[in-house]
């Protein structure tokens, strides 16, 4: 693997891939004439796979780069890195 890649990363790229070909799909249906409600779930749907492709790679990033960035550390360093891991799931 290259240096600046995680094992998330091929899974990242299966939510990217997806959310291309639901953008397509709404770029016909706006073609096709689609209802706007329709075609406002879909925009929807594009959006929240994109969102958690993005969370993906920032908790990957956080879980193994932090780690690697301030080691060795105490334990009360280490409860706080913890501690902000936990937190930044609510992002």
């Amino acid at each position: 693997m290259p240096p600046h890649t995680h094992q998330s990363h091929p899974d990242i790229i299966k939510r990217l891939n997806r959310a291309r070909g639901h953008l397509q799909s709404v770029t016909q249906m706006i073609e096709d004439g689609r209802p706007c409600l329709d075609i406002a779930q879909q925009l929807h749907a594009v959006e929240k796979a994109i969102q958690q492709a993005k969370r993906t790679l920032v908790q990957d990033h956080i879980d193994h780069c932090l780690d690697e960035a301030i080691a060795p550390r105490t334990e009360g360093q280490q409860s706080h890195i913890e501690e902000f891991k936990a937190i930044v799931r609510y992002l």
